[in-house]
């Protein structure tokens, strides 16, 4: 009996939930579409949620991303994470 081991649990393509939470200010929701938009060209901004903290200061943003394989998604959250206006990314 063999025991294949799978590389992820998820199956690609698969549309897959992420959190971005950065500082609240002008241009950061337009700035992590902008990333997204590099790594799936029909990524739609208007499926973007956004959650102010409770003091305002933050900005928590769901985005749903339409990832083609492990190494897509890795790729996805070393380019969020590696950006300026990013502070944290689940």
């Amino acid at each position: 009996m063999t025991t294949e081991k799978k590389e992820s649990l998820l199956e690609f393509p698969c549309d897959f939930p992420i959190k971005v939470m950065g500082a609240t200010q002008d241009g950061f929701a337009d700035a992590i579409v902008a990333l997204l938009q590099e790594f799936d060209a029909e990524f739609d901004a208007a499926t973007v949620e956004m959650r102010p903290s409770s003091s305002g200061k933050y900005l928590g943003l769901t985005v749903t991303v339409r990832a083609h394989s492990k190494a897509h998604l890795d790729d996805i959250y070393c380019a969020l994470t590696g950006h300026p206006m990013v502070k944290v990314v689940l």
